[in-house]
């Protein structure tokens, strides 16, 4: 398998997941999913056999000496560019399913955290953070009964 197939099937496996989390957050089959480690054993492996695979020689010297100009040199590689863009998707998606559990668990809504955490990770966790801290700061009664409502429902089900 080349790295592009590699590259392009990673991409495309991901997507259930943030489809589930982002347009049925409450289902059972969304919640059950969510609460696996498999998709991030998964990513990992591939992450792994990539990151093996793209160091050679003459880029670990670059490896061990991370200035921005060696790293830019490092990510012309296709190889190494494959590897980081898994580190991505691993990393926004493990990001991406607390933010979906967190909003499990207290109730605080997260569609628009999890799709900015889906095209750029950090601001989808600064949104939630505020989101959060908004919640807390100006609806700590509503928050309290949705996740009541939440944990109601679970144990129900």
């Amino acid at each position: 398998m080349t790295i592009s197939q590699i590259f392009n099937i990673a991409n495309l496996f991901v997507l259930p997941f943030w489809t589930l989390m982002i347009l049925l957050p409450n289902w059972k089959v969304t919640q059950r999913i969510m609460a696996s480690y498999l998709p991030f054993v998964l990513l990992a492996g591939v992450y792994l056999y990539l990151f093996v695979n793209s160091i050679t020689p003459e880029n670990a010297q670059d490896f061990s000496n991370l200035e921005l100009a060696n790293v830019a040199r490092l990510f012309a590689d296709e190889k190494v560019a494959a590897t980081g863009w898994v580190h991505y998707l691993v990393m926004d998606l493990f990001v991406g399913r607390w933010i979906y559990l967190e909003g499990q668990k207290t109730g605080i809504w997260t569609i628009h955290s999890l799709a900015l955490c889906f095209f750029a990770g950090p601001l989808g966790l600064l949104s939630h953070i505020l989101t959060n801290w908004i919640s807390q700061k100006f609806f700590p009664k509503s928050q309290e009964n949705e996740a009541v409502t939440v944990a109601e429902q679970q144990v129900s089900n």
